[in-house]
């Protein structure tokens, strides 16, 4: 059974569904250009042990971020988790998070240390910063300048394909960045998410001392063939964490999650 809700905080509207009647609370945040829909299935592979609240992140699915180009604060963010813990009566829970989502875990884990169990983390953004990322966040001059690569597609395919000339960026990534924008709509979303996203940045000694400190189990997949979270990156994280499982699967970034079900069964 899936039950949907909507988190009202400010003019803003976050939507998430409950699945399972398992008993440990687990919290899903999707990647980029996803939605809870994807994740229902892994109803089948985590039921009975957990319940999940897989949430829409904003500009995503039926969540909506109704404030423009302003940032979603790290505060605001742990504000609207409050709401959900109070209305569904969590104290304790795990994380699963998959690319975009993983800038959510890790807001997550500022925010609440002391009551996460377990995390799961799937190829996760914000333990690198991208330079496309660092375009959108960096003052508004540069700003002004991703924003035209983003709404003038030709501007994007022309510099994408001087940098793989110049073999400054790999060919799968540019395919992938493409495909994430080969739309105006597609296009919108990424320009919003970026930059609405932009303060979600973190420090990995910090996140690993309070995965240390509140014994957080960590298990963080990844695939061997990814150009967009690249597996040697992680080190950022894991080198401050003392106890984690590392696991690098024969796949690429979006064939990741249909490859990690079997390890999540395991769990």
């Amino acid at each position: 059974m899936v039950q949907e809700s909507f988190i009202h905080h400010h003019k803003n509207l976050l939507h998430y569904v409950k699945a399972g009647n398992g008993k440990q609370p687990l919290l899903v945040f999707h990647g980029f250009g996803q939605d809870h829909t994807l994740y229902v299935p892994l109803l089948k592979t985590l039921s009975p042990k957990y319940t999940l609240y897989i949430i829409d992140l904003f500009f995503h699915g039926k969540s909506e971020w109704r404030e423009g180009e302003t940032p979603l604060q790290k505060s605001t963010w742990k504000d609207i988790l409050e709401v959900l813990f109070r209305e569904q009566h969590i104290s304790n829970f795990s994380i699963l998070a998959y690319s975009l989502g993983g800038k959510f875990a890790l807001a997550t884990i500022e925010a609440y240390p002391n009551q996460i169990r377990d995390i799961f983390l799937l190829a996760p953004d914000g333990i690198k910063t991208s330079l496309w990322y660092s375009l959108a966040t960096y003052p508004p001059i540069l700003r002004r300048f991703f924003k035209s690569m983003i709404f003038r597609h030709e501007r994007f395919l022309m510099v994408a394909r001087q940098l793989g000339e110049l073999k400054l960026a790999d060919a799968g990534l540019i395919r992938f960045a493409d495909f994430q924008m080969n739309t105006e709509a597609k296009r919108k979303r990424v320009y919003y998410s970026w930059v609405v996203f932009r303060r979600l940045t973190f420090d990995m000694k910090k996140i690993g001392d309070l995965i240390n400190k509140n014994n957080i189990r960590l298990t963080m997949i990844v695939g061997k063939y990814d150009k967009v979270i690249r597996p040697e990156n992680m080190r950022r994280l894991l080198k401050h964490v003392r106890h984690h499982r590392m696991e690098i699967l024969e796949s690429g970034h979006t064939g990741l999650i249909q490859e990690s079900l079997h390890l999540l069964r395991e769990e």
